[in-house]
Order: structure tokens, then C-alpha cells, then sequence
């Protein structure tokens, strides 16, 4: 099987690339709101390889509405509510509120997916939690959901000086 001229393991670790660069990117730009700079190259990239990885997480085979889908499609619409707010409204008003939770969110979710993967994947966690209803995956998302309630806070807090 073949993805945009991949074979399929070539474009799943496309796909982990983006997605672990988008994680690692969106870290940067959202540390530097908080500190109340919005670095536009490093906001922009964020943007753009968070997209890209909902996008080429549609284009794996598989059968039937997954999860994943579900999050992938709540994800494009928080970018679309972030990419409105910041190029189209220029964070004006309540534009920033709505950037700040399309951006926070969409990374809470690229962030979550890759938690869910990594007790899949990872032997030591998965072994902490095989199934993903155990109390240290749980614990996990918890602090993960946590987080980026404080980060959407501080965000807001930082581009609002």
C-alpha cells in the first residue's frame, strides 16, 4: 500500500515526524505568548504542521468513524477558529480568546493522541498500563488536561499585556 508515493511505514513515521514536530514547535511559540510575544514564524509553522498532521492522520486505511477522526476533526476546527481569529481578526476583542483556545486545544490534542500512543508503544508504559484505563494513564491525561488549563490561562494572561 502506497501513501502520497510512501510506502505505509514511510508515511506513518511522516506522520509521527509532523506530529512530534508540531508538539515541539507549538511548545515554543505558546511559551513565548505566554511571556507575551506572538512570534509569527514559529506561530505560523505550529499552525501549519498541526494541520498537517490532522490532515495525514485521515489518510491512513482504515474502516469506519474512529476516535482518531473524531479528534482530527475537532482539531482542523480549532485550527480554522485559530487561523480566523489570528490573520483574520488580528486578535482583535475576542479574537484573542478564541486563538488562544483554538491554538491551546488543538495542541491538548495533538498532546493527548500522543500520550495514547506512547502507552501503546512505549514498553515500560505500556506495561503501566496495557489497557489505558489503568490509574497511571489516567493520571497521565489528567495532568496533560491540567497543563493546558493553566497554558490557556497564561496565554491569554501573556497577550492581553
Amino acid at each position: 500500500m502506497m501513501l502520497l508515493g510512501l510506502s505505509l511505514a514511510a508515511f506513518t513515521g511522516l506522520h509521527v515526524v509532523i506530529s512530534l514536530l508540531a508538539l515541539a514547535v507549538g511548545a515554543l511559540a505558546l511559551a513565548a505568548m505566554v511571556r507575551g510575544a506572538l512570534p509569527t514564524g514559529r506561530t505560523a509553522l505550529f499552525l501549519a504542521l498541526t494541520i498537517a498532521t490532522s490532515v495525514t492522520g485521515f489518510m491512513f486505511p482504515y474502516n469506519g468513524f474512529l476516535p482518531s477522526h473524531a479528534f482530527g476533526v475537532l482539531s482542523l476546527v480549532l485550527l480554522a477558529l485559530a487561523c480566523a481569529a489570528l490573520y483574520g481578526r488580528r486578535l482583535a476583542g475576542r479574537w484573542r480568546l478564541a486563538f488562544v483556545v483554538g491554538a491551546v486545544m488543538a495542541q491538548y490534542l495533538n498532546a493527548f493522541v500522543a500520550v495514547v500512543q506512547g502507552f501503546q508503544k512505549i514498553g515500560f508504559l505500556h506495561a503501566l498500563a496495557p489497557t489505558q484505563s489503568e490509574p497511571p494513564f489516567a493520571i497521565a491525561q489528567g495532568l496533560l488536561l491540567l497543563g493546558c488549563l493553566w497554558l490557556g490561562w497564561a496565554v491569554n494572561r501573556g497577550l492581553s499585556r
